[in-house]
């Protein structure tokens, strides 16, 4: 067999590309897995897992039973104010940080398999007589499918020319995060808004706290890109994110940041390429569990491509079906997520909002169960 060909090719090595991948190596597919940095490596995420996703996790050969990881059943939000909501979670989550979760399904996928190309930049693909030419720092890959990866934005989403690449409406989001040593209960994901943004904190592993933020990219300008000042001027005016700034022990020499991060919908499949996760659509936090939508988008694919190479589905149908499937699956969570962007502008109604949340539980429960999945 030629090492350099592959029934199936994934750009980009976070959650939706290595669960592809495992799933793929157990049904006997031969896979190669681009990612650019090299595991394992920190990543901008709110790191808590909804249990939606546990059984999944568990069956690639993940085990999430260990006591350092914390489970988590309560979540408390804040208006910009701090009035507070606080609920039970019904299904809860398990936090656990990108560094750790990444890094070992990494290693699951190469234990079964996978040929990992981590500290790889792939710079094109190209589609040429029904099958892929993908191009990286490594050298030149075929493959009979591809899968598009690589997360909220890439250089390849305008190399492939992405219609969303090329719309001037809409905001732009910038997303920053630390970890931090606080005094903080295990069990609770908090979500605390501030002016034109939000900001989560709950637990990991290591008796540590991820703390990370989405803003209006508007925000950060005011200050000249400081991000410092914007935290102090902003953020902390809600008391709880004060609090939380002010007595913490930040981790990390500089906070880790990602730019221009759209909320919305993108297609599910171009160019022939099919997309997972973020690369197919991008939700807010608070909207629902991104994390377990970009899981549940690989468990969804890698069914469609065990139809495919078993010769059930021709490339055309597969393309038609799964990109069926993301739209009535997922288009509803990105349709509130964008929403929920534009509540968030207005600081009066947030205030409004959790106050009418925290007295109507009915409703609280509806909104709640809307930002989780079934288990799967």
């Amino acid at each position: 067999m030629d090492s350099n060909r592959f029934q199936v090719a994934i750009v980009g090595g976070g959650l939706a590309g290595l669960t592809l991948a495992i799933q793929m190596a157990d049904s006997g597919i031969s896979c190669i897995l681009f990612e650019k940095y090299k595991y394992p490596f920190h990543k901008v995420c709110g790191e808590y897992i909804s249990m939606e996703s546990r059984n999944f996790l568990e069956r690639l050969g993940l085990d999430l039973n260990e006591p350092e990881l914390p489970l988590i059943t309560r979540l408390h939000v804040s208006s910009p104010s701090g009035i507070v909501l606080k609920h039970k979670l019904d299904l809860g989550g398990v936090g656990i940080s990108r560094f750790t979760l990444d890094h070992r399904l990494s290693e699951i996928a190469t234990r079964k398999g996978v040929v990992v190309m981590d500290d790889c930049k792939v710079y094109d693909i190209r589609f040429v007589d029904d099958h892929f030419i993908v191009d990286s720092s490594k050298g030149s890959f075929t493959s009979e499918i591809c899968v598009g990866s690589w997360g909220k934005k890439s250089n390849l989403d305008t190399k492939l020319r992405r219609p969303f690449t090329k719309e001037k409406k809409g905001k732009n989001y910038v997303g920053i995060k630390y970890h931090v040593c606080a005094d903080l209960p295990a069990d609770t994901i908090e979500l605390h808004n501030f002016k034109d943004g939000y900001c989560g904190i709950s637990r990991i592993e290591n008796n540590r706290y991820c703390l990370c933020y989405l803003t209006d990219s508007d925000n950060l300008k005011k200050f000249n890109g400081d991000i410092k000042k914007m935290e102090e001027a902003i953020l902390m005016k809600n008391p709880f994110l004060k609090k939380y700034f002010s007595e913490s022990t930040f981790l990390f020499e500089e906070p880790l940041a990602v730019s221009q991060i759209r909320i919305g919908y993108k297609n599910a499949v171009e160019n022939h390429i099919l997309m997972v996760g973020d690369t197919a659509g991008n939700i807010a936090p608070l909207s629902g569990n991104g994390m377990s939508m970009a899981m549940r988008s690989s468990y969804m694919l890698s069914g469609f491509l065990k139809s495919y190479f078993s010769h059930q589905l021709t490339r055309e149908e597969l393309e038609k079906e799964y990109a069926t499937f993301w739209v009535s699956t997922f288009r509803t969570r990105v349709k509130f997520s964008a929403f929920l962007q534009v509540l968030l502008k207005n600081k009066a109604l947030t205030n409004i909002t959790i106050s009418v949340l925290k007295r109507f539980s009915f409703i609280r429960d509806r909104v709640v169960q809307s930002t989780h999945g079934k288990p799967f």
